[in-house]
């Protein structure tokens, strides 16, 4: 996600606590929010996919097909 949309999303929770959003900044922040999670979701993906776990019997399991992710 770029800094300049996380930047964002800091300056409207800000004004949110503050002095509150209009209706149309409401539905800006909920966007952006959304699309930061999704962001995160699709890094741990990644992650668990690149990730193989030795277990004690010697067999090697991927955490991401493991977890169905």
């Amino acid at each position: 996600m770029e800094q300049s949309k996380i930047d964002r999303i800091n300056e409207l929770a800000r004004r949110s606590k503050a002095e509150g959003l209009t209706e149309a900044e409401k539905k800006e922040q909920a966007l952006l929010r959304k699309e930061y999670i999704a962001n995160i979701r699709k890094n741990l993906r990644a992650q668990l996919d690149s990730i193989d776990m030795v277990n004690p019997d010697g067999t090697i399991e991927n955490l991401g097909e493991k977890h169905n992710l």
